[in-house]
């Protein structure tokens, strides 16, 4: 029963079905529960929670990213089932505390100094999150300032800093050149992305990668994170 309702846990989040009134890509699901319904449901029945994320959560995610690089999927798409997942992790959040889940790491995502776009950030967050990370947002328009102080207090693992304008393109490299003088670089791994960022410009600037879309982002977090930890 219980792989029974994380498999339709899983297809609504492919569907990028909120609740009942959601109609999804597909015609006639109106009125049939939703990823918000599902979760509550799950839980109710004594599912462990852990398992709702794992199983149903991220593994959903991943068919959603093979979609979108094979252009089944297009951004609204990818954004429709990235936001149930983070309905679904407001829910869940209180029982994975309980559950005695731990981290799998802490990232700082941020939208560099002059830059106010945040969809493709915040889509970073939500999968991650799912994915089982510990994600503080700090938002758009953070300045190499802000981000030196938080991280001074936060010691996060990895550090994301998006941007969509090539006109702040260079707030990144301020940014990776303020951590260092902090004497704080060595202590943090940076990736970088948005639509004009590059591997080579990643590499020009210092930083340790770069995510081509929110899914490569996220992989490269949990490349990051496995070399943090001395994994293979």
């Amino acid at each position: 029963m219980s792989d029974d309702i994380i498999e339709q846990v899983r297809q609504n989040v492919i569907q990028g079905r909120m609740d009942k009134d959601d109609e999804g890509f597909e015609e006639g699901m109106i009125g049939q529960p939703g990823v918000k319904e599902l979760v509550q449901q799950a839980l109710d029945r004594g599912i462990d929670p852990r398992y709702i994320v794992m199983e149903g959560l991220t593994e959903a995610m991943k068919v959603v990213g093979r979609k979108f690089e094979a252009k089944e999927y297009f951004i609204p798409d990818m954004l429709a089932s990235a936001e149930t997942v983070g309905a679904a992790m407001d829910i869940l959040s209180p029982h994975l505390a309980k559950s005695g889940m731990t981290s799998k790491g802490k990232v700082l995502m941020a939208t560099v100094k002059g830059d106010l776009h945040d969809i493709g950030k915040n889509i970073v967050c939500i999968i991650l999150k799912g994915a089982g990370y510990e994600v503080k947002d700090l938002g758009s328009d953070i300045t190499p300032e802000q981000i030196v102080a938080i991280v001074r207090e936060e010691k996060p693992d990895i550090i994301g800093l998006s941007a969509l304008l090539t006109t702040t393109m260079t707030a990144m490299k301020e940014t990776i050149d303020s951590l260092a003088q902090a004497g704080l670089r060595d202590k943090v791994k940076v990736i970088i992305g948005g639509a004009p960022i590059s591997a080579e410009f990643a590499a020009e600037i210092g930083a340790d990668g770069y995510g081509a879309d929110a899914f490569h982002a996220v992989r490269v977090v949990e490349e990051l994170q496995q070399g943090l930890r001395g994994g293979p």
